[in-house]
């Protein structure tokens, strides 16, 4: 997270060098200005002896004073600007605006102030008084600052509800005005957790004192590991939290959640308060401002006797108010992939909304990544392809029923292309070869069709779009068509790379006859994006030609029905779709690429049985039906 504010010794050194030739040219001759100059520079710079010289109290107490405001208030730095001097007869008094940085990522507290001056034994003095510090600061009083931090909202679903599950956070706090020794209890506890003693003192130093100061938030595990060692520390004492951060399937789209840690700290752009937590991935990680919002922030006034809040001098709640992040995520669509890979499948399944691009469920075996595999993989396309060739070979116009064979073996620009046994059926025609994914008769057919149609097909099915997500994904890529060679393996799908995502989004074009760009959340509509994605321009959704579609919904339901696509049949809708067989790094892949309904999906599974997706896409659409 990044705030855009300097960092504490920086924002210090920055307030010197802006203010201080300001104030020096307010102050030309010898007068009541050289006091107030002088006090102001030493207050602001912490010379705080300097300061206090310009004062009638006691130079001790003055600067004590200071000394305390500053840890009181935790501030980064102080900056003054003088508004002017008045003088009523032998009384003068100036009038400033003060700006403190109160730190942490937390905001400016800006205020008016005042100072009297008075002559003493002819020389001008402040007529010191807490009020000098601020004006509604009495004798007896000091500052504290309440901090109280907007809770982590939930990531949801389509449906809004949460895609999380409760999980117990331990918070270790202090209640300052029981502390015998402040300094000790942080330098223990900085010891066993890795947070600087400093900013924990600084966190009681500056707080209420009767009120509990959360210090550190730790996980169930972490704190079990730590148990023995932060219970011995006198003064602490511990409280359970239950927090929503637990992510429900899909977990590693959804992300995982942890409590602030001192190497996590880093990643949030600077010091964070106990209670924070940080989104170690997914869209935890992408929406992490948007989920944790800003803090409330109180600067108040303590009876030093009572130790009892006085009055509060500002409350703010600044910059961007914490907004749960609304996926389109269906809960009911995800179970069904989850458990039609629970049969021993290993693989992935994503499904999306065909009319919308919306993506509805990604789910993956141990072996696969959902972001990493499911949206971003690389993987050969076989031949699914061909759905993307069919406009190409229609513009050329091929007949869906000239004689096609599929032999075991054909060579096609020198390149030899193999057909690991013609399915059961099969029909010497190209329809029935689309039906078949019949490797070498679909390569056959390079030298009708024109490369640069081939490219655009492709485009129009959104293989390599710009699309951008809040998560990692490819879109696609196909090798440049130099020759008819390579051209016949672009048609088997050999020198195409795709995602199981990309392939979801080309069955769900087939199936509303509109290729859409994917949607992975609805609000807000986006992350903080890279500069170079937010450059990049919103891809529009690309409308197919009808032919091409009317040809497709024929041919993908014929491979359902009597094609190698057959184990994908499920009660309800006719089930359209597509097998082919691939590898990626030695390991058989089987592909199933289709529909049923408004639900597009792609299933890719390790297996030597190229029909192998299609019967967990079965699985699929029979869990959907069955409400699963």
């Amino acid at each position: 997270m990044v705030t855009g504010r300097p960092p504490r010794t920086v924002a210090a050194a920055l307030a010197l060098a802006v203010t201080v030739p300001m104030l020096s040219a307010c102050f030309a001759e010898p007068s009541p200005h050289e006091a107030v100059r002088d006090f102001l520079v030493g207050w602001q710079t912490g010379d705080y002896a300097t300061a206090a010289r310009r004062t009638d109290g006691d130079e001790q107490q003055v600067r004590r004073a200071l000394e305390d405001a500053k840890i009181q208030l935790d501030a980064a730095s102080f900056r003054f600007a003088l508004k002017g001097v008045r003088s009523v007869g032998e009384r003068v008094e100036a009038d400033f605006a003060a700006e403190v940085d109160l730190g942490e990522n937390n905001p400016l507290w800006e205020y008016d102030g005042k100072l009297p001056l008075h002559l003493v034994n002819g020389s001008w003095k402040v007529r010191w008084s807490p009020s000098v510090l601020h004006p509604q600061l009495r004798d007896g009083q000091r500052f504290a600052v309440k901090i109280d931090p907007e809770g982590r909202l939930p990531i949801v679903d389509r449906a809004r509800d949460p895609l999380q599950e409760l999980a117990d956070l331990h918070v270790a706090s202090v209640i300052p005005a029981k502390l015998k020794d402040p300094v000790a209890v942080c330098e223990q506890l900085a010891k066993v957790t890795g947070f600087p003693k400093d900013r924990l003192l600084s966190r009681i130093l500056s707080a209420s004192p009767k009120f509990a100061v959360p210090l550190v938030t730790f996980g169930r595990a972490r704190f079990a590991r730590l148990r023995q060692q932060l219970e011995a520390i006198e003064g602490i004492q511990f409280s359970i939290r239950p927090e929503a951060v637990a992510p429900a399937s899909p977990t590693q789209i959804v992300g995982t959640v942890t409590a602030v840690t001192p190497e996590t700290e880093q990643q949030l752009g600077g010091p964070q308060r106990a209670g924070n937590t940080v989104g170690r991935d997914g869209l935890q990680k992408a929406y992490q401002e948007h989920l944790t919002g800003t803090t409330e922030t109180s600067v108040i006034t303590v009876d030093l006797k009572t130790l009892d809040e006085v009055e509060e001098l500002a409350k703010w709640r600044p910059g961007r108010t914490a907004a749960p992040v609304h996926t389109t995520l269906d809960r009911h669509t995800q179970q069904a992939a989850d458990a039609a890979l629970a049969g021993g499948a290993r693989g992935m399944i994503v499904a999306v909304q065909g009319s919308t691009g919306e993506v509805w469920a990604v789910s993956a075996t141990k072996e696969y990544h959902q972001e990493k595999d499911a949206l971003a993989g690389k993987f050969p396309a076989g031949t699914t392809f061909s759905i993307v060739a069919v406009e190409g070979l229609l513009k050329a116009q091929v007949d869906l029923g000239q004689k096609l064979a599929c032999p075991p073996d054909r060579t096609v620009g020198g390149v030899r292309f193999h057909q690991a046994g013609a399915p059961a059926g099969s029909q010497p025609t190209l329809q029935g070869s689309f039906a078949n994914a019949c490797v070498t008769a679909l390569a056959s057919l390079a030298r009708r069709i024109d490369p640069a149609a081939l490219r655009d097909s492709a485009a129009a099915f959104g293989i390599g779009s710009s699309w951008t997500l809040p998560l990692k994904s490819f879109s696609g890529s196909m090798d440049p068509l130099k020759n008819d060679a390579a051209t016949a393996r672009a048609i088997a799908g050999q020198n195409v790379m795709v995602s199981p995502l990309s392939m979801a989004l080309v069955a769900g074009a087939a199936a509303s006859g509109t290729w859409h760009p994917p949607l992975l959340v609805l609000e807000p509509k986006s992350p903080d994006l890279s500069a170079e994605a937010e450059q990049a321009k919103p891809v529009s959704p690309v409308k197919l030609d009808d032919r091409t579609v009317d040809t497709l919904r024929t041919l993908m339901r014929a491979a359902v029905t009597s094609g190698s696509a057959r184990t994908a049949t499920a009660p309800g809708d006719p089930v359209h779709g597509v097998t082919a067989a691939a590898s990626r790094g030695g390991k058989p892949l089987a592909w199933f690429v289709g529909w049923q309904g408004d639900i597009a999906v792609a299933v890719l599974v390790e297996s030597t049985d190229s029909t192998a997706g299609a019967t967990v896409a079965g699985q699929f659409f029979r869990n959907l039906r069955q409400g699963m």
